[in-house]
């Protein structure tokens, strides 16, 4: 008799926290605007389909929770105000490995960095990479695009209006 009562109650703690799963809102990213930037390097100029992150929640809501990024698209991060050399980027909930590009206050990139995803469940754990420069915008994609597409430091990047 014990054993069938406690084969119940494990049941019962299963279909609760099964319940309490399905109840858990889903990620749900803001809606942003989509556009193409241009980026001119010395020898070519390449497009880019982005997402444009403008308010300060798409910023902090990024790339988070996607497993997945078309091979050719990125995201694009503008703030009107200079970003402080130190501060940066973190890749928490970020599930997939991006380069990220930092941009002066003319839209040239002034650093490139490769950012892996990071597993910790708290964002105080999670490496910022910082570029070292005063920024204002930053433009990601997948790891690897920049190298690919032979974009470096000093190349400058076109922003949809």
């Amino acid at each position: 008799m014990r054993r069938i009562w406690a084969t119940l109650f494990l049941v019962c703690i299963a279909g609760a926290c099964e319940k309490a799963e399905e109840a858990a809102p889903a990620y749900q990213p803001p809606a942003m605007d989509t556009g193409t930037v241009r980026i001119v390097t010395a020898t070519d100029t390449v497009q880019m389909p982005v997402e444009i992150a403008r308010t300060e929640q798409e910023r902090a809501y990024g790339l988070m929770e996607r497993t997945t990024l078309p091979e050719n698209a990125g995201m694009l991060f503008v703030t009107a105000e200079p970003q402080d050399s130190t501060s940066g980027f973190y890749m928490f909930r970020t599930r997939i490995p991006l380069d990220i590009a930092f941009m002066d206050e003319n839209n040239r990139i002034v650093s490139i960095m490769t950012m892996q995803p990071c597993t910790s469940p708290q964002p105080s754990l999670c490496y910022v990479y910082s570029p070292g420069v005063v920024y204002y915008n930053a433009l990601e994609a997948n790891e690897g695009y920049f190298a690919r597409n032979n974009i470096k430091v000093g190349d400058q990047v076109i922003a949809p209006e």
